[in-house]
């Protein structure tokens, strides 16, 4: 399922997630926290992104879809085939 921009956004992956079987994401930061509030730097640090194109494969749990949410501009989200 791709977005109008060819990436998966994080609500489309919310809905297309059962909790029987948990999807894996890759979470890409594309920009930098230089000058972002102090709460999207934490943010980032939590989801294990410390520097640019700096890539992590999670779980997509509520918790980590929401943080994504939060900081959709700074990151690129692609759904992994299990």
């Amino acid at each position: 399922m791709l977005s109008l921009l060819g990436v998966i956004t994080p609500l489309q992956i919310a809905f297309t997630t059962s909790f029987l079987t948990m999807k894996k994401i890759k979470i890409t930061q594309v920009k930098s926290v230089i000058d972002r509030p102090e709460r999207q730097k934490r943010t980032m640090e939590a989801l294990g992104l410390r520097k640019m194109n700096a890539t992590v494969e999670v779980t997509a749990t509520a918790q980590i879809l929401g943080m994504v949410e939060k900081v959709h501009h700074l990151v690129k989200v692609e759904e992994l085939a299990n």
